[in-house]
């Protein structure tokens, strides 16, 4: 358990043992805890809208403090955590556990311990007239390709009253972040026909050709390392991945299937699909003639899964001279990781990334996140309401 006791942000921990304790892994519904936040925003007068897969138990949670004629600022934070099985942990990853000021939970940095704050603050949104409302935007699925974010996002108000700018609390230590990576995955299905292993001649090996398209996508990852182009990101460039493979039934067959999962995570100015269609080509040209001389059958498709844009600089935007000037920062930095940023950037919204605890400790086991970082949260999100209240810029 853990004691509220000399806390930074007090009121926030009991909020984030409450959060941590739904197991929101994204494979489950995260229902519990949408209903949770919004009795909880209720009982101070704030009305809720949900969004999202309804029906197969998902839901986004929307709500407006302040005046509803005017656009404000969003503040988004997603509700699910990606899964703990197979990691090894020292405490329950859904139980809230101190020790040495660390707070240890899954979701803890990302990033239900943001959602804690903001939600720890709204006594204090609702409690005097503000000038410039304020948005909580809180989503499902983004652990799993940002599919939630875009069903909320669609359904915010337009005209005057559309929100200016939009802050995503990701854990970046409070640094602000105004450009990201994109990220897309893509599965790709290799068909071939079957046969015995001493007659390949007389098959078309689904593996052996999974194997040129895999060497291919290493090709063109090596070729944007020597491009470069993302200075500020860490690794500098565009990079590809490829995470999962199988196929094949025996050792003395010839494998009629072989699937693969493949990333790209492309820095701003790289196209994506660009370089997808630069794989097609080469299956078009290279592998499928000869694999259909063999066997008319044979196929190879390229799905998209996930499809997430980058966040692009705009050191201009609204949103990082809001952020800028709350945190006292003269320079922006960046991530390589995926958010919901680049969504609302897409939607005519400036975007950035600014939010407690560390990256670093995101999706492993024991993740935690600080005291001292819970309080760094808590003052900007305190200067945030300040400015909210007297609405000068």
């Amino acid at each position: 358990m853990v004691s509220t006791s000399d806390a930074p942000s007090p009121a926030a921990i009991p909020i984030l043992d409450r959060l941590v304790a739904f197991d929101t892994v994204s494979a489950r519904s995260n229902l519990a805890l949408i209903e949770w936040i919004a009795d909880y925003l209720a009982a101070y007068g704030i009305d809720t809208a949900r969004s999202g897969d309804l029906a197969g138990g998902k839901a986004n949670l929307f709500a407006t403090i302040g005046p509803r004629d005017r656009g404000g600022v969003i503040l988004s934070g997603h509700t699910d955590v990606v899964p703990v099985a197979g990691q090894k942990w020292d405490s329950d990853p859904f139980v809230l556990t101190e020790r040495d000021d660390r707070l240890y939970a899954r979701g803890s940095a990302d990033m239900k311990g943001f959602i804690a704050l903001v939600l720890a603050l709204v006594p204090e949104m609702a409690a005097r007239p503000l000038a410039v409302p304020i948005h909580l935007a809180f989503t499902h699925d983004e652990e799993t390709g940002c599919f939630g974010a875009p069903h909320l996002i669609a359904g915010l108000p337009d005209g005057a009253a559309r929100p200016r700018l939009a802050i995503i609390g990701e854990p970046t230590s409070m640094q602000v972040a105004n450009a990201q990576k994109g990220c897309a995955f893509f599965r790709t299905v290799v068909t071939g026909r079957d046969g015995h292993s001493s007659a390949p001649q007389r098959g078309v090996n689904a593996i052996a050709a999974a194997t040129r398209i895999i060497a291919e996508i290493g090709r063109l990852g090596a070729v944007a390392e020597r491009r470069g182009g993302g200075d500020r990101f860490d690794p500098p460039h565009t990079t590809l991945n490829v995470g999962v493979i199988e196929g094949g039934a025996a050792v003395n067959i010839i494998a009629r299937d072989c699937r693969f999962e493949w990333d790209l995570r492309a820095v701003p100015g790289d196209d994506p699909l660009a370089m997808k269609a630069e794989i097609d080509a080469f299956i078009a040209a290279e592998l499928l003639p000869p694999m259909r001389a063999v066997f008319p059958g044979a196929d190879i498709a390229t799905e998209t899964i996930v499809s997430v844009p980058p966040l692009v600089p705009d050191p201009g935007s609204r949103a990082e001279a809001l952020a800028r000037r709350l945190t006292g920062a003269n320079t922006a930095t960046t991530v390589s990781f995926a958010s919901e940023a680049g969504l609302y950037q897409q939607a005519g919204i400036p975007a950035v990334i600014c939010g407690p605890g560390s990256i670093d400790v995101a999706h492993q086991p024991n993740e935690f996140i600080t005291r001292e970082e819970l309080a760094a949260g808590a003052e900007f999100l305190d200067r945030l309401l300040d400015w909210a209240r007297v609405g000068d810029a």
